[in-house]
């Protein structure tokens, strides 16, 4: 086995690693090559958490993304017919982009491109960052096999981030918010001829012709970031961030709170935390300052859709049912917290964390993440084998209801009552024999 294909192995989760072998058999059906490229490579490389999985497939990708949706049941989130590919959400929660080898030319400054096929080095050519241009082959014959065309395996342990093209920034304006995310996210320094072409695409104002919608897919992507108030705070100091909205700028740019909710979100179990239940919240605390009007403005220039804008103009709202819920009288045991909870959306339950002055409903909050869904992780799978009845019954769900109930409402068992003292010899006797 080769030593990259061990590296990847050990770096991703077993759901993540059954996607992969998913997609590459898929690709390897319908007679295509198929490569891991982009984030997951440079993430494996570097020693970060993998995110998402990017395959690239020469041939059509949006072939290999139906086939694998048939045969795992993932969900085709969107698919773009210009560049054969299609974005997957797995049922196990993985995410995954399929795209077809391509090569993207640009007639002016933020252009529709024209999209030609081509090999998976000539793609790689093409990318925006060298860190970003590496692939490893999933293919029978050079499995293992990384490529690696512009020497980004070096970049990346010089811990530098260097523009594929001189020309990157002219033909994707876009890659200026990219770079100011990586920066943060990686810890990484710009290298000089980098920073030299930042420079003079700022001076030919290129940033304006970054399409609303692609401005709405980096914002969302900024609130999946683990630090996205540091990559704000970047953004705002070249003079960015107000793209999405003019409002955004001095004290309305409201970074202290996004800091605040990204603290939040670091205390709370990695898998409640995704992109999704994070956006409504995100959202929320950096346009908390804003006017109706400026918050219109953001709608506007990001182009983000109703589904999108909903989880976050109407959380507050949503919210307050839970938080009503969670402040009452009536709730007295463990028990009723943790069903509570447990049963609750993941983004009512972040907001309110972040939002809500009731003590009460920040205590019984802080007690379900680190106490009573700790209790819970701790049943063994011997314990939830004794539960009666068959999984997805309901039969089973009471029986899995009763069983939490009882675990987290048991009262400790009672410390045995200490031993009286014997008591104190006869002062006349130890009198006598002090004398002695």
């Amino acid at each position: 086995m080769s030593d990259y294909i061990y590296m990847l192995e050990s770096h991703l989760s077993p759901d993540q690693n059954r996607v992969v072998a998913d997609v590459q058999t898929a690709a390897a059906q319908a007679g295509m090559n198929v490569f891991l490229t982009g984030g997951a490579m440079r993430d494996m490389l570097a020693g970060f958490r993998i995110r998402d999985l990017d395959f690239v497939v020469e041939g059509n990708a949006l072939k290999v993304a139906k086939a694998v949706s048939d045969g795992t049941g993932a969900q085709i989130l969107s698919s773009d017919e210009l560049r054969k590919s299609a974005e997957l959400v797995f049922p196990s929660g993985v995410t995954a982009q399929v795209v077809m080898s391509h090569h993207e030319k640009h007639g002016r400054t933020g252009s529709k491109p024209q999209i030609t096929p081509v090999t998976i080095q000539e793609d790689l050519r093409g990318r925006d960052f060298t860190c970003n241009a590496i692939a490893l082959s999933l293919n029978k014959a050079s499995r293992g096999l990384l490529l690696d065309p512009m020497n980004g395996l070096a970049d990346i342990e010089r811990r530098e981030l260097r523009s594929v093209s001189s020309y990157g920034f002219y033909d994707d304006p876009s890659r200026l918010l990219r770079l100011a995310r990586f920066q943060i996210r990686l810890e990484y320094g710009v290298e000089e001829r980098t920073r030299m072409q930042v420079a003079n695409a700022r001076e030919a104002e290129v940033e304006k012709s970054i399409p609303a919608r692609t401005l709405g897919e980096e914002l969302k992507r900024i609130s999946a970031e683990d630090k996205p108030a540091e990559i704000l705070r970047v953004l705002d100091e070249y003079g960015l961030v107000t793209l999405f909205s003019p409002g955004l700028s001095g004290e309305k740019l409201n970074l202290a709170g996004v800091g605040r909710l990204e603290k939040i979100i670091r205390l709370l179990p990695e898998d409640t935390v995704s992109q999704a239940v994070r956006l409504g919240p995100f959202l929320y605390a950096l346009t908390e300052k804003l006017t109706p009007k400026e918050k219109h403005a953001l709608v506007a220039a990001t182009n983000l859709h109703k589904p999108e804008v909903d989880l976050w103009q109407k959380l507050e709202v949503r919210a307050k049912k839970l938080e009503s819920a969670l402040r009452s009288a009536r709730i007295r045991k463990a028990s009723q917290v943790y069903h509570l909870v447990s049963a609750a959306k993941p983004d009512e339950v972040l907001f309110l964390m972040y939002h809500s002055g009731l003590k009460p409903v920040q205590e019984r909050l802080k007690n379900y993440f680190q106490k009573h869904l700790l209790a819970i992780q701790e049943i063994t799978p011997e314990e939830w084998a004794s539960v009666e009845g068959k999984p997805g019954t309901p039969r089973y769900e009471k029986a899995r209801h009763d069983f939490i109930t009882k675990r987290l409402d048991r009262r400790a068992p009672r410390k045995p009552e200490p031993l009286p003292e014997p008591p104190p010899p006869p002062v006349v006797e130890v009198a006598a024999r002090r004398g002695r």
